[in-house]
């Protein structure tokens, strides 16, 4: 792809990350760097082994057609057309070659206008979405052209505008379409920051229209845009699971916490390894703490949210294992109908050398070539377990926050405090409004009660459905848009909930160092509080005018918890 410059939009400056070059093989994409290109804007390249592998894949299914094969999209209709065919003989020929290209420059003229608002929100989930699909895509039969498409929208930081209504949630959503829009001039895009007809955004980047080949729509059955989406959540999701766990140790010290349910000797009782690993590295980041030393003063039984808040943040940890599992097996290979795979024998697999298999047997017998394999019918485009796994995690998420959510209003209770804040600083500013007793800054129980109603709400399963549509052919569909909805909606109020338990467990570390001035929290505690305190001063203005709750918000938003704490136990190995 090449064109001429525009004048208008130029592409913002990249972030220093965009100096890396992702390097896509089909089976070895990361979360990271799904990260990486989606916000990053890192570059992306093409393994030469696995544009081979796409190249030879291309040319079986074109041999494929030649030979009478049949071959669902290709030379045989849609849907409920499946049995239809829609051409004969070698797809590449004089007699075929121009009628195929122009059905397929269509089919991508068209996608422009595939779904329904709203349209997707950010820039990143698109481009996570052309990452993904490429990744997958050198498995498919794919010609050059469209591959280096999408590669060449994401290098020049052009950026589809897509909508996100109008699928079933099983490969067939309308990003794709939308995607391929722009590949060839139509739809809108963005770029430098602007938004604009694709052929502008093309001509603008120094690109120009892709020319689809015979069978490139074939190719747009895919579930790239929801798993492309439920890897940036496995990667928020871990930023938030780190906060809650920081804050955890903090309210810990701000509760004069007995901290023996965290023991290992108690963890040896229930070898849950996340759980255990949970207790491990809170304990890690308390360690030197005022709480290991004697206090009569400390109760002996904490509240039950603060006792078993490491039991519920181990358990959604796990669950963003299962689902951090999932989503990286999901964004490598091919969840593509049919599956063309070249070189397979009929002495490979027994099921290889019977009838019903040897129907869909590329021989190599024809003129057009001697490639061999074979192309098969399949249910991959089906996005379950993803769909299961973000589900749980949303659900296990949930029963994390409500701890969190009991755990601030506990801070009110001085039989579990035992002092109360003015007992100890008799000249506290007040702030009408927030917590019980208005000491500013606090979290606010009336706030955090509204986000909990919310994430109470979101916890609460997608029902199946299943309607037989397209002439009853398709008759299941899976919620993936509402599940990775809920989820990132989750993890949303998740971090403004953390964010009013940040405001209270800050304010009662101030309460208890003017308690006792030569006390200690522990490293992590210690880096959050000071860091926090940078920011947000326990007496004075707030900055800019704005609320505590913002302030506190952005922060945990903005600030990598991971970078606060002290080196941890290492993670469990996967599930």
């Amino acid at each position: 792809m090449a064109g001429t410059a525009h004048a208008e939009c130029r592409p913002q400056p990249l972030p220093a990350e965009a100096r890396a070059t992702v390097t896509l093989d089909g089976e070895h994409l990361t979360i990271e760097q799904v990260v990486a290109v989606a916000r990053g804007r890192a570059r992306v390249a093409v393994a030469p082994a696995a544009r081979k592998r796409m190249d030879e894949t291309f040319a079986l299914m074109m041999q494929g057609a030649a030979e009478g094969v049949p071959i669902y999209l290709f030379n045989r209709a849609p849907g409920s057309g499946r049995e239809t065919p829609t051409f004969t003989g070698d797809p590449m020929g004089p007699e075929n070659r121009p009628r195929l290209e122009a059905r397929v420059l269509a089919q991508f003229q068209n996608g422009a206008n595939a779904g329904v608002g709203p349209e997707v929100a950010g820039e990143d989930k698109i481009r996570a979405n052309m990452l993904v699909r490429a990744n997958g895509m050198t498995f498919l039969p794919a010609s050059p052209q469209l591959l280096q498409g999408l590669v060449d929208l994401l290098n020049a930081g052009v950026t589809p505008v897509a909508r996100t209504i109008g699928g079933t949630g099983e490969a067939d959503g309308p990003i794709v379409g939308n995607v391929n829009g722009v590949l060839v001039g139509r739809g809108e895009a963005w770029f430098g920051g602007c938004r604009m007809p694709a052929a502008d955004a093309l001509a603008a980047a120094g690109l120009k229209p892709i020319a689809p080949a015979p069978g490139d729509g074939t190719v747009s059955t895919t579930n790239a845009d929801y798993t492309a989406q439920a890897a940036l959540l496995v990667a928020d999701a871990r930023r938030l699971l780190d906060w809650a766990d920081l804050i955890y140790a903090m309210e810990l010290n701000g509760m004069n916490s007995s901290v023996t349910p965290l023991f290992m000797p108690v963890q040896r009782h229930r070898p849950y390894k996340w759980l255990n690993w949970q207790a491990a590295r809170t304990l890690g980041m308390i360690r030197g703490s005022y709480l290991f030393g004697e206090d009569p003063a400390r109760i002996i039984q904490d509240p039950e949210s603060l006792r078993a808040s490491a039991i519920r943040q181990g358990s959604a940890w796990l669950a963003w294992a299962r689902l951090a599992e999932t989503v990286s097996i999901a964004i490598n290979g091919s969840d593509h109908n049919p599956a063309v795979v070249a070189g397979l024998k009929p002495d490979d697999a027994w099921e290889l050398n019977t009838p019903q298999a040897l129907r869909y047997r590329i021989t190599g017998a024809t003129a057009a070539g001697r490639r061999t394999g074979y192309i098969f019918s399949n249910a991959n485009w089906d996005p379950y377990p993803l769909d299961n796994d973000v589900e749980a995690f949303t659900i296990a998420l949930a029963n994390m926050d409500v701890a969190v959510n009991q755990r601030l209003d506990r801070f009110n209770n001085s039989f579990f405090t035992v002092i109360r804040p003015t007992d100890v600083i008799a000249d506290l500013p007040r702030t009408p409004g927030l917590a019980a007793g208005g000491f500013a800054p606090q979290g606010n129980a009336k706030v955090s009660t509204d986000l909990w109603q919310e994430i109470q709400g979101l916890a609460v399963p997608v029902a199946p459905a299943g309607h037989a549509i397209i002439a009853t052919v398709e008759d299941l569909q899976a919620q993936t848009r509402l599940k990775i909805a809920r989820a990132d909606t989750a993890i949303d109020r998740s971090f403004d909930l953390l964010a009013q338990n940040l405001l209270t467990a800050s304010f009662w570390l101030d309460v208890r160092k003017a308690q006792d001035p030569g006390r200690a929290f522990g490293p992590g505690p210690t880096a959050a509080w000071a860091a926090f305190r940078a920011r947000l001063p326990f007496r004075g203005a707030v900055p800019d005018g704005r609320s505590p709750f913002a302030v506190a918000g952005g922060f945990v938003r903005e600030v990598p918890a991971a970078g606060l704490m002290p080196a941890g136990p290492a993670m469990p190995d996967g599930r």
